[in-house]
């Protein structure tokens, strides 16, 4: 035993030998050369984007070339050769998958740099932002399976069930496309989404009464936050099935609305003219719309819409609010006698005695 076990170490000795030099020169050349390029090269460059994401990946990859090329022209008949080769191989496929998987996650980077958001054009950057998320998403999980494909494929086992895996076919594609028809259905709702546009990154939303942001997109759910920093996360089937609203589809320009109840005696003219004055000095108001009408007259008391402008949905509701507070105070220090009441008559039913 001893004596096989010292046989193999000497077998083992230049071949080992060779092995690891090969795979330190080539992983120090290529630091050295990553180095120099990093050096020479703009850190917003194109190129220096891909290589920057997948430089881990790409050094694992060329030792991992320089290590089976050695052990290619090692001896065949060296002790457990064929064990290192198979686990250099698969290792090797595997450092690929990665590298393949960093350099498509760089694809996105590089469009949405190439595609900033300048003045103007905020909707077409954020549209490309969008699309890319899914897509690249949807690119990844593609080369992942690839991989771990041609990884089972490294094992002489699996090869040899490729008929009967094949033969079956039909029966495990209905088995499993049953059993994945969610992540499915999820995964062909991110690609009507992107194509769609129905929504896109930054966008507002109000989702099942809750006023939201698009903050993440993935490639079977949304992860949306609620204006009190909560986050909602909500599968991309949602979106298909049910409707919701987009307060920034087109413009994030919104209308926003006050609702004051008053006496039938309350004269409309000075609450027109006190909501002029609020708006005119108000820093959130853009000055595009300012309307006062009568909306609705109960059997108490008369309803006053307030309409106005706002460039975006929570300037909207800040308007709202210190426009809804003037207008109480300006009732209450000037028409106190005109808030809503409630007008009774006293009918004395009792009989002369």
């Amino acid at each position: 035993m001893l004596d096989a076990l010292e046989a193999g170490l000497k077998a083992w000795l230049w071949p080992g030998i060779s092995a690891i030099l090969s795979v330190v020169v080539t992983y120090a050349i290529y630091r050295a050369a990553l180095a120099v390029f990093r050096h020479f090269s703009e850190s917003r460059a194109v190129f220096r984007l891909f290589v920057d994401a997948a430089a881990g990946a790409l050094g694992a990859v060329f030792s991992l070339l320089a290590l089976a090329g050695t052990l290619a022209s090692a001896p065949p008949d060296l002790p457990f050769i064929t064990g290192i080769q198979q686990t250099t191989s698969l290792l090797l496929v595997l450092a690929i998958t990665w590298a393949s998987v960093r350099l498509t996650s760089a694809i996105g980077e590089v469009i949405v740099a190439l595609n900033p958001v300048l003045e103007g054009e905020w909707k077409r950057a954020r549209k490309v932002e969008t699309q890319t998320r899914f897509l690249v998403r949807a690119l990844r999980i593609l080369i992942v399976i690839i991989g771990l494909g041609a990884a089972l494929m490294t094992f002489q086992s699996v090869k040899h069930m490729g008929a009967s895996l094949l033969a079956s076919a039909g029966v495990g594609g209905l088995i499993l496309g049953f059993a994945a028809r969610p992540v499915l259905s999820n995964l062909l709702a991110g690609m009507q989404i992107a194509l769609t546009q129905p929504f896109r990154i930054d966008d507002v939303l109000n989702v099942e009464g809750e006023w939201c942001w698009v903050e993440e997109v993935t490639a079977t759910y949304v992860v949306v936050r609620i204006w009190d920093l909560r986050r909602l996360v909500i599968p991309l089937q949602w979106f298909i099935d049910n409707p919701f609203q987009n307060w920034s589809r087109h413009s994030s320009e919104l209308l926003g609305t006050v609702f004051i109840w008053v006496d039938y005696t309350m004269p409309i003219e000075p609450l027109r003219q006190e909501f002029n004055r609020l708006l005119s000095h108000s820093t959130i108001w853009d000055g595009k719309l300012a309307t006062v009408q009568v909306t609705d007259a109960s059997d108490q008391a008369l309803q006053v819409r307030f309409l106005m402008s706002a460039p975006d949905s929570s300037r909207n509701w800040d308007l709202r609010c210190a426009i809804r507070e003037g207008l109480v105070t300006f009732i209450q220090e000037n028409y106190p006698a005109q808030l809503p009441r409630v007008r009774a008559r006293l009918v004395d039913d009792q009989e002369p005695s």
